[in-house]
């Protein structure tokens, strides 16, 4: 029987206003928030404590990322700027402007040289984080439409967009792949083995595609997203997909028959975001509600 974390350990509160971006720490150990309160957060969700809080976005910040060796976050938000934090002092290291309008996403490698923000004006910025200067070390341009999604691997980066297209930029051999789903995208998340990218897009629907060839593999039902950004994720086995939903649901599939496995109530709005654990059948979600719900294994 597959493993899916349904059972509700808490609810986390301390935003004002909803939780637009939720992330586990490589370890699993953390996670951290992004809120319309203009607030990123870091908690322990295993002890349901927050830890500390993060001021500096002018505006709601609306995704955030913890550095592989939890010593930094990176966040970004309606106010055009990414942020780089010192995770032990709350205090901003650096700032990075040169988006036009909103920042969306934003992304980092393994290494944690580089990170990739994702804007409403059509573009990713690529940033290197050992260098001094401000400017932007590539803008990759191309879209039209809002660039929703980023994600990077070892040799790609990884985009949805709102003009409906999947792009994969091959940084080795310097070529793009276009994969047109000719809805909305609003998230893409990769595989854990790096073979497939899981699309969330506005007709209520998740898709699998295969990253080589741009093949449909699956599509999973049984969502309500037409307005909201909404995120879907794998888990840690590969072998579910889960998606949150406007009407706080949360769904899981089994990722090769596309048959519901569970379907609960998370939150009482939007589930905006969702992050599984790197090792464990344990998750959180991020929702409009307010707040950030923590969920493992129902046999735990």
């Amino acid at each position: 029987m597959p493993r899916v974390p349904t059972r509700r350990r808490c609810y986390l509160q301390g935003h004002e206003g909803a939780v637009l971006a939720v992330r586990l720490s490589k370890s699993g150990d953390y996670c951290v928030s992004a809120g319309y309160d203009r607030t990123v957060r870091l908690w322990n969700p295993h002890r349901e404590t927050e830890i500390k809080v993060y001021k500096g976005h002018m505006r709601e910040a609306l995704d955030v990322r913890v550095f592989d060796d939890s010593s930094r976050i990176v966040s970004c938000g309606a106010d055009k700027q990414a942020i780089i934090w010192d995770v032990s002092t709350g205090r901003p290291m650096r700032r990075f402007r040169g988006h036009t309008q909103r920042v969306n996403a934003v992304a980092i490698n393994a290494e944690g040289t580089v990170a990739f923000t994702a804007g409403f004006d059509q573009a990713i910025r690529v940033w290197d984080l050992r260098a001094h200067n401000q400017e932007a070390l590539q803008t990759i341009s191309g879209f039209r439409d809002s660039v929703s999604s980023v994600q990077v691997t070892s040799n790609a980066i990884i985009s949805g967009s709102v003009d409906g297209c999947v792009r994969i930029h091959d940084i080795r051999r310097g070529k793009v792949f276009e994969d047109s789903i000719g809805i909305p995208i609003t998230s893409v998340s990769m595989t854990y083995d790096g073979n497939c990218v899981c699309v969330s897009a506005l007709d209520s629907s998740v898709r699998l595609l295969d990253k080589s060839s741009g093949e449909l593999l699956n599509m999973y039902r049984g969502i309500t997203s037409t307005k909201y950004k909404v995120e879907s994720i794998v888990s840690n086995s590969d072998a579910e997909i889960l998606c949150g939903s406007e009407d706080g649901q949360i769904v899981a599939w089994d990722m090769v028959e596309g048959n519901v496995l569970q379907a609960w109530k998370g939150h009482t709005s939007v589930v905006c975001s969702l992050s599984y654990h790197p090792r464990a059948c344990f998750m959180v979600s991020g929702s409009v509600d307010g707040y950030i719900g923590v969920w493992s294994d129902a046999l735990e």
